[in-house]
């Protein structure tokens, strides 16, 4: 089994959990704006916001649009897609939900024991995130886990997004570490595993809900926990 010394973690879905924290957040908005008068209920908005906005990622990992476009338009799509008209508030409504959003903590299961685990064991602890600079941090910082990253990598910093090259490349030479030493770990199988792998890093894809694709991962987990196995 390969030696790693840096390993390099995607945040959202993979460490932090989103949907958890998105989904209190919306359920946050649907009070403040009493959204019950246009929407059916908190459980309508949250789904319909999950699958909007997943939609808006994959379109942007695929670089139909750019980073700008998911912010200025999710809230507006989420309402088309409920067939609520375009609202006074629907701005506010955006910029209330990125306030909210990072000062959530929850974490996926197991991710705490994990960075606690590898700490102990000397690894050093990276970020590859394709979300927004100040909102990953503020992430990190509410649910206690900044402490153990050395480095913090985002599109905006790197000048480029999972899975471009260019982004692997620039959070490795920040953490001086080389590929064969290196681990990417993601839940998302274009831009962290793929883009791992088109750089020549070994990758572990973190897959509960044992998805195949055509293509091998170094690493196929269902849970955090077994990387314990690996690491």
């Amino acid at each position: 089994m390969p030696t790693y010394s840096h390993l390099f973690f995607d945040l959202d879905h993979t460490l932090w959990d989103f949907e958890r924290n998105s989904a209190e957040s919306l359920n946050e908005l649907y009070e403040t704006f009493d959204l019950q008068q246009y929407i059916t209920s908190p459980d309508a908005f949250a789904e319909t916001f999950s699958r909007v906005n997943l939609k808006l990622w994959d379109d942007f990992d695929h670089g139909r649009i750019p980073h700008a476009h998911i912010r200025e338009h999710r809230f507006r799509m989420v309402l088309e897609a409920l067939e609520v008209p375009p609202l006074s508030f629907m701005d506010d409504m955006g910029e209330e939900y990125l306030r909210l959003l990072p000062q959530k903590t929850h974490l996926l299961d197991g991710a705490l024991d994990l960075l606690h685990y590898l700490a102990q064991k000397d690894y050093e602890l990276h970020i590859i995130s394709n979300g927004f600079d100040y909102i990953q941090a503020r992430k990190m910082q509410s649910s206690g886990i900044e402490v153990f990253f050395k480095e913090v990598i985002t599109n905006e910093k790197a000048g480029a997004k999972k899975p471009d090259p260019k982004i692997f490349d620039y959070a490795l030479q920040s953490a001086g570490a080389v590929p064969k030493s290196s681990l990417m770990i993601g839940d998302n199988w274009i831009a962290d595993i793929q883009g791992a792998m088109r750089f020549g890093i070994d990758s572990a894809f973190y897959n509960p809900q044992a998805l195949i694709f055509d293509e091998t991962p170094t690493y196929d987990i269902r849970h955090l926990e077994e990387l314990k196995n690996i690491l």
